[in-house]
């Protein structure tokens, strides 16, 4: 039991943040799982970990997935914050409402979470907060006009709470995977990327379990491109 480790999911119901918890559990960890369908509850009880049903937009929904954790194990080693889907459409066709709902979706719902683990990560003094953003933060396209305004956000909300927390040998890093398997796939898309193919959430997976390994103990801050080259950085 003092050797277990302990990981929470938001937003793992499906796709890249359902891929983390069963990457995680297969690595060894117990799994907290947060969404807002239900499929996170069943995907954690086939895990052997806990569930809730709820919003990682909820500040008392998350509050409860974090008490039960620790109710449950104690500790919190790891969080991945995934996130659903905002408003796409020409930027000016974006309402005042929309962009509050992309703020809420792809920036405020790691700001919440992160809130409630630091203090238990900070009692541990170790901990890592891995955040799934887009390879798009830094290459913005009008495709997804918010994910790239609030996630370029993320990045400097992830700078920001390393340069704070690392001290306390807490660590944080974004994720931004491009064109991945859980998406359509169209030919266009893919011969835009110079590895000729769509990523797979098992890929983004694998990536988030390094970040959270202590293999990764010195990386923070970081924003980790996963996209086959789409948006290489100098």
């Amino acid at each position: 039991m003092a050797n277990e480790k302990i990981a929470v999911i938001t937003a793992g119901g499906s796709g890249m943040g359902a891929e983390a918890a069963r990457k995680l559990a297969t690595d060894g960890y117990k799994v907290a799982i947060l969404s807002s369908s239900g499929k996170g509850e069943k995907l954690a009880a086939e895990l052997g970990g806990v569930g809730i049903t709820g919003s990682n937009q909820s500040n008392e929904d998350l509050k409860r997935l974090v008490d039960l954790a620790i109710s449950n194990w104690g500790r919190i080693d790891v969080l991945v914050n995934s996130a659903g889907h905002g408003r796409r459409a020409p930027i000016l066709d974006i309402s005042d409402d929309d962009w509050h709902k992309g703020l809420d979706t792809y920036l405020l719902n790691v700001v919440r979470a992160v809130r409630l683990v630091t203090p238990v990560m900070q009692k541990q003094q170790s901990g890592s907060i891995i955040n799934i953003s887009t390879a798009w933060a830094f290459e913005p396209s009008e495709m997804f006009p918010t994910s790239a305004v609030f996630r370029a956000g993320l990045a400097a909300y992830t700078k920001i709470f390393a340069d704070t927390y690392a001290k306390d040998n807490i660590r944080i890093n974004n994720v931004l995977p491009g064109w991945i398997d859980s998406l359509p796939a169209t030919d266009a898309r893919r011969n835009n990327v110079p590895m000729q193919r769509y990523g797979k959430s098992e890929e983004i997976a694998a990536t988030i379990a390094f970040l959270a390994s202590d293999g990764a103990g010195y990386i923070t801050g970081q924003n980790i491109r996963v996209d086959g080259g789409l948006t290489r950085s100098v």
